[in-house]
């Protein structure tokens, strides 16, 4: 048998498997207990900014660099790191010997290259989500992060929040909730899917490099609302699917203990922001699992309607969970209510994470190919919204079913 006829999801478990067995000494570097980690930044948006302060708040981590085509957020982002170089190509910014790890909050059609070439060049790397633009770039990441030895985590934080794991451990592990059937997910009114440009980007500014913006995808003359609000439009993102509902679906398939689904049904559409955006204003997505359960999301834009959270539905009783609680209520009349408030910061634990496992060279908790199954799942339900249709998935060889 070729390497091409070895099942795709047997490949990956074998090269994750091979990262566990290896020693320090296979690693190009020995991290010391008290050595600091120097970052480099790749897209300095409000996103990778963000992300970069918790990550000098962690107090071993050096900024030494930070990339982008916009010069106005290399300025913002050397306002929080003064010392680190400047780049506007990713590719200059990883010939940087001294750097050990890379932060990439690029938009999501660059993610795959990006963390591909930063993996190549012997990086560590943090991605946000979702880890893919497209359901078959997924793979060649995962390999990328094995073949080198690198630690990948992907930035989907509640994997490391403590409530979800407390939770996980107190209801789903022990058997409380019963045999689960339903996970329903939803997430409205997310403002950030509604951004304006700015008067300032009306003419494209002279230090913004909008064809290297614009990469792989054909090209169009400026658009200051495709620059600035680029997750309305599905050549750079998935919309709301797999910008929000990649964290859910994440959640489901942490508790339920599966993480590929075997058919994907969705629809909704551009019902209300007639503004040229081409991801759907409104969507509903629903995916079938193997394990007998199904995985529902719902998602709006339209005022009035807010709120994200999961809910696992049981025949023992419901469990609900959000970034700030978790609620679980037994099954039958006049349970009473049990309510767990947050008490860490999800993303700095997550952040925290990640530079454990660069200096004991562990898997993370939101680890490359954790990251690639939760936004597979995602794309299945584009997938089915772009073709109108249901769309049948081989959980084995991960490949879509002909229609």
């Amino acid at each position: 048998m070729s390497e091409n006829d070895v099942p795709r999801r047997a490949f990956l478990r074998g090269v994750t498997g091979s990262v566990s067995a290896a020693t320090a000494l296979s690693y190009s570097r020995v991290y010391g207990a008290n050595e600091r980690v120097q970052l480099g930044l790749i897209g300095c948006g409000e996103r990778g900014r963000g992300d970069m302060g918790k990550f000098v708040k962690s107090g071993s981590v050096d900024v030494t660099a930070v990339c982008d085509i916009y010069g106005v957020q290399i300025d913002a982002a050397q306002k929080i790191a003064p010392n680190a170089k400047s780049f506007s190509d990713h590719r200059k910014l990883l010939e940087s010997k001294d750097l050990d790890a890379v932060l990439i909050g690029v938009p999501d059609h660059w993610h795959a290259s990006t963390a591909i070439d930063a993996l190549n060049a012997g990086k560590d790397v943090y991605v946000e989500k979702p880890l893919t633009l497209k359901i078959d770039e997924g793979p060649p990441i995962v390999k990328a992060a094995r073949v080198n030895n690198r630690i990948c985590q992907v930035g989907m934080q509640q994997r490391s929040g403590k409530h979800y794991l407390e939770a996980k451990q107190l209801y789903m592990d022990t058997g409380k909730l019963g045999k689960v059937t339903l996970a329903r997910t939803w997430w409205h009114g997310n403002g950030y899917h509604l951004r304006k440009a700015p008067a300032a980007l009306a003419q494209k500014p002279s230090n913004l490099d909008w064809a290297h913006f614009l990469g792989p995808l054909k090209w169009r003359d400026w658009d200051p609302q495709q620059y600035w609000n680029w997750r309305a439009y599905l050549d750079y993102g998935g919309g709301q699917v797999t910008d929000l509902f990649t964290h859910w679906i994440d959640v489901v398939h942490m508790f339920m203990g599966a993480d590929i689904p075997i058919a994907a049904q969705a629809s909704g559409g551009v019902y209300n922001y007639k503004d040229g955006r081409t991801a759907p204003d409104t969507i509903n997505v629903l995916l079938e699992y193997p394990q007998q359960f199904t995985a529902t999301f719902e998602a709006t834009l339209v005022p009035g309607v807010t709120g994200a959270a999961i809910e696992f539905c049981g025949t023992q009783g419901r469990l609900w969970i959000d970034r700030s609680r978790y609620e679980f209520t037994p099954a039958g009349r006049g349970a009473q209510t049990t309510v767990v408030k947050a008490t860490t910061d999800l993303d700095q634990d997550h952040i925290e994470n990640f530079l454990e496992c660069v200096k004991s060279r562990k898997l993370p908790n939101g680890d490359v190919l954790i990251g690639h199954r939760s936004a597979q799942a995602s794309h299945l339900g584009n997938i089915s919204y772009m073709q109108k249709r249901r769309i049948d998935f081989d959980p084995i060889r991960e490949e879509i079913l002909p229609f």
